[in-house]
């Protein structure tokens, strides 16, 4: 299946970077390769700070790598013309975290989700508010509610008008960054189960980055675990739930509850994480793993492949015993 979305070697710091801005520099990526193919569902975990998001604003061309290529479609998106940015612009969108700042309280709701149909002209004026009518329909919302505001909604329907906004242009690939975690646990399996069909329906690739793995578990065909910027493990969903190879990864699941089956032992991981302007040398989680040596700390582990498409990134993987 070939890729939509493609990182290669991407790195991304924020400060440090004017004259009067003499901060330490802060790495939120540090050499991530990521790969989404049509119609795939990709989950970016990680404790917070891991830099998930970051990802996410890179691959959608919000923020410039300082290192690295991206590439949509084939192309790359690196020092694409306005109008290269604009046919891109109306095939990727994000569905944000906060459905409560993401939408504009002074204007309707309808004339929101009209904004990206006017702005790459899709449709004509006049068929503008059948479109709308269509859109809110798609996220299970009557159509009367596009004459409302923003306030009159609960957060869960304020997500619904955000999915709804995001899909006007008809987009291939779409970003949602931590879309239930500001939502009541009762919502969140709505929006996700929304999600799940909406990508099935309109075949559509998506970037899901949460911290919560019950969610990415049900909705994602591969994940990728962030630590500090870096890579830890990727592979195939199923895989790296059954049978995760990284420390890290693995205290990951072993702090999630679990409904499916039997709980798996408690990982404490020691400490708390090291700030991202001084991550340690060699493998950035060797502080907080209970299988870290001095080997550790010589050189930044590479992904190394486990089995098909499963990889991780660890020195001792295979001295790990298997859960």
């Amino acid at each position: 299946m070939s890729a939509l979305v493609e990182l290669e070697g991407v790195s991304k710091s924020f400060g440090g970077e004017g004259w009067f801005d003499r901060t330490k520099p802060v790495q939120a990526l540090r050499g991530v390769d990521m790969r989404i193919a049509r119609g795939e569902a990709l989950g970016v975990v990680g404790e917070s700070g891991s830099g998930k998001s970051t990802l996410g604003r890179v691959a959608l061309g919000l923020l410039e790598p300082n290192a690295g290529q991206v590439r949509f479609d084939g192309a790359s998106v690196g020092g694409a013309s306005p109008a290269h940015w604009r046919a891109l612009r109306r095939r990727m969108q994000i569905v944000f975290q906060d459905p409560f700042g993401s939408l504009d309280p002074r204007r309707r709701v309808g004339v929101q989700i009209a904004d990206g149909l006017a702005i790459h002209d899709i449709v004509p004026a006049a068929a503008r508010a059948a479109k709308v009518a269509e859109l809110l329909g798609l996220v299970g919302l009557p159509p009367e509610h596009g004459d409302r505001f923003p306030h009159e909604f609960s957060g869960g329907q304020r997500q619904r008008i955000g999915i709804a906004r995001a899909l006007a242009t008809g987009p291939d690939f779409l970003v949602a960054d931590e879309p239930v975690s500001a939502l009541d646990v009762s919502i969140q399996a709505q929006i996700v189960g929304l999600l799940a069909k909406l990508r099935a329906e309109l075949g559509l690739a998506m970037m899901f980055v949460s911290h919560d793995l019950r969610v990415v578990r049900r909705l994602c065909d591969r994940v990728q675990v962030l630590y500090l910027g870096r890579t830890m493990e990727e592979g195939p969903a199923a895989r790296v739930f059954e049978s995760p190879a990284h420390p890290y990864t693995r205290a990951l699941l072993a702090a999630a509850p679990r409904l499916d089956g039997p709980r798996r032992a408690k990982l404490l991981l020691r400490g708390d994480p090291p700030s991202p302007s001084s991550p340690p040398s060699g493998c950035v989680f060797r502080t907080r793993c209970a299988h870290a040596t001095a080997e550790c700390a010589a050189a930044v582990p590479a992904l190394r492949e486990i089995s098909a498409g499963h990889k991780a990134a660890c020195v001792h993987l295979e001295r790990i015993p298997p859960l």
